[in-house]
């Protein structure tokens, strides 16, 4: 069912596409919502063809909404996550509700936003909905998202997810779906929707706007399963073991190696046949049948065996592990302590480490969130390991597994009242190669709260504590673990406002905390997972292949380091509406050596929908710099219909820095 609208209460129409089951009418089924703002009937068409009409064809009706502002649905998407999304989603659920084809039991599922979107609807108790899957999704929109990381901007997403949104809410109504009205709709979001950086920038603290919409303020609220999927390649790996400590005892949880995808089409391999494991999942909770689940561990994840580093994988060898419960009776930690140039097992007293700052440590960090493309993943961290304070481990005598989270505790001063410390852990192998296997990062102001930042008083000495990233990681006999300290970590940190030096003092209170696993043997020989099932997805023309350049350049003469990463997204046509489409996202990070006040982010978006003798195309200009007080903030959008420019405006805006 194409262009299918559903009301809202105050008038506001949603787009959606449904897939049904020939006879749900006769027979009413259970349905599953999928709400996201990334465009039905374009940009997300061919990966929607792989699930919906599996899902319908398996008895579900599986229902596409394109959210309020977004794809051919009315209105102007002001921001992320807003109460009008939550009141939308509800309003969406009663209209299911009173089809005649449904058996009002509701599941969502989504990836990303619809994740985020599941996570936020079920704690608002709809009665209808029963449960959710969601994946590569948070429960910490301030603490583990895009915009900010251990309370520091992640200058590598913060800019660059707002210039990505800017251009694609910029994007127009189909005028074959909705008619003449799509001109002025498209004028209207052009001129009202604003970049979604500005509001983020403007509270750089967790206040109420970031406990909007994050579940962890009250896990109570959700009284439902939920089925949490993430990968160790994802950004949003974190969540799921909050998830799983925190809610109902039905809630399960999946990590495989994947990147920020669908895991039956994640890379790196192995994928594995989610569509079936959705199934049993909805059989459960919808239609009241036991597929077993109940029966089967908590959290199922794949423990990596050690590689060397490679800018991206087309598999991870491994293994799945079983733990009933999480936190697991299985992981134990296990400490090492520093002292000059090595980690130890033991405590030693009354020794100094000066960390000072290096402004291009950071450029072969690889991105944050991973989408399985080409170049994602961190190089060779001996090329970084130069440009911090690095402490080694002994040769390991036996093979460890590390599943959970690292944290590294520091006793430290600094010399400024503003600084940062990144943690970076890596795996380092006999012949030399370091690979980074797992990274944490805390704003120094914010060591106490994320909420209630305070200054740092130079000199004096603080404890502090850092959980770095969740990792599902074997350690073989005979390789080394790195501890690399560093107050920079550009472009994934924004620089503290002047140069920094840490001291970091030895002592009990100056360790690495390894989460260690005991492996369970019988348990571990199962093969938990089908093969994916193979998915007829719509036909389409390409256009345009896709292509990758991610490029470090150093001028010797001026000092400054330049990451030019230029990811062309191809373009395609399909053929089920004549649609064609596609994208072009440029982002450029520079700064000069010893000066932090010369970072500067730039992102560039262009964006192109048409069909036939109607052709429009968006381009968006993003960029972001500061100086010790103030950052400062540019954004240009400009429209073309038929190859002639027809709008064009650029917003500017002076932000205080507070505490960054």
């Amino acid at each position: 069912m194409d262009h299918v609208w559903i009301p809202m209460s105050d008038g506001t129409k949603l787009a959606a596409t449904i897939w049904l089951p020939i006879d749900a009418e006769e027979h009413p089924v259970p349905a599953i919502l999928e709400y996201i703002p990334y465009r039905k009937n374009d940009f997300t068409a061919i990966r929607d063809s792989i699930r919906h009409p599996y899902f319908a064809g398996h008895g579900y009706a599986s229902i596409r909404v394109d959210i309020r502002g977004s794809g051919d649905s009315d209105g102007i998407l002001l921001d992320e996550y807003l109460k009008q999304e939550q009141d939308d989603a509800l309003d969406v659920l009663d209209w299911i509700c009173e089809q005649p084809w449904s058996t009002e039991n509701v599941g969502m599922i989504g990836k990303s936003w619809g994740g985020f979107s599941g996570l936020q609807v079920a704690a608002r108790q709809h009665p209808a909905l029963k449960t959710i899957i969601t994946l590569c999704s948070t429960d910490d929109r301030y603490a583990d998202d895009v915009h900010y990381k251990g309370g520091t901007i992640l200058a590598s997403d913060m800019l660059w997810w707002a210039s990505t949104m800017f251009a694609y809410n910029a994007r127009p109504q189909d005028p074959s779906v909705v008619g003449e009205s799509w001109r002025e709709n498209w004028f209207d979001r052009l001129e009202n929707t604003p970049p979604f950086v500005e509001e983020w920038m403007r509270h750089q603290r967790r206040d109420e706007y970031w406990k909007h919409g994050s579940i962890c303020e009250n896990y109570s609220d959700i009284q439902l399963p939920v089925f949490a999927v993430s990968g160790w390649q994802d950004g949003y790996t974190n969540a799921v073991f909050r998830l799983l400590e925190n809610l109902p005892n039905e809630s399960k949880g999946l990590i495989g190696p994947w990147a920020h995808e669908y895991p039956e089409v994640a890379t790196p391999e192995p994928a594995i046949g989610f569509l079936q494991e959705c199934l049993r999942w909805w059989d459960q909770w919808l239609k009241g049948k036991d597929t077993g689940i109940m029966e089967e561990p908590k959290l199922i994840s794949w423990i990596q065996d050690s590689e060397r580093p490679a800018v991206n994988y087309p598999e991870r060898p491994g293994k799945w592990v079983a733990d009933h419960e999480w936190p697991s009776a299985n992981v134990k930690k296990k400490s090492l302590w520093l002292t000059e140039a090595k980690l130890i097992e033991e405590v030693k007293e009354a020794e100094e480490f000066l960390i000072p700052s290096v402004q291009d440590h950071g450029f072969y960090a690889g991105v944050f969130c991973p989408f399985g493309q080409p170049g994602d993943l961190p190089s060779d961290q001996r090329v970084e390991n130069g440009k911090a304070v690095v402490f080694t481990s002994e040769p390991f005598e036996e093979t460890v597994e590390l599943l959970g989270h690292p944290t590294f505790d520091a006793e430290l001063s600094s010399d400024q009242e503003q600084a940062l410390l990144a943690v970076r852990l890596c795996d380092k192998a006999p012949t030399g190669e370091s690979t980074l296997i797992s990274w944490g990062i805390l704003n120094l102001a914010h060591r106490h709260s994320h909420e209630h930042p305070e200054p740092l008083e130079p000199g004096k000495r603080y404890k502090v504590s850092i959980q770095l990233d969740a990792l599902g990681q074997q350690i073989p006999k005979g390789h080394q673990l790195e501890v690399a300290l560093s107050p920079t970590y550009w472009p994934q940190a924004w620089p503290s406002p002047k140069p920094v030096t840490l001291t970091i003092y030895s002592g009990e209170d100056t360790h690495l905390a390894l989460p260690v696993r005991t492996p369970q043997s019988k348990e571990e020989a199962c093969e938990y997972f089908d093969y994916p099932e193979t998915a007829k997805v719509i036909d389409k023309e390409i256009i345009r292949a896709e292509n990758r350049t991610r490029e470090v350049s150093h001028d010797t003469i001026t000092g400054i380091w330049k990451l030019e990463d230029v990811s062309d997204e191809g373009e395609r046509k399909l053929s089920i509406n004549g649609l064609q489409y596609g994208s072009i996202n440029k982002n450029t990070y520079t700064i000069k050596e010893n000066d932090p006040l010369s970072a500067c982010a730039h992102c560039e978006w262009e964006v192109k929908i048409g069909r036939e003798d109607w052709q429009t195309k968006v381009k968006s200009f993003s960029e972001m710099t500061s100086d010790e007080t103030t950052f400062y903030l540019t954004n240009t959008m400009s429209a073309i219909e038929n190859e002639k420019e027809i709008f064009t405006k650029t917003w500017e805006r002076k932000i205080p820095r507070d505490f960054q």
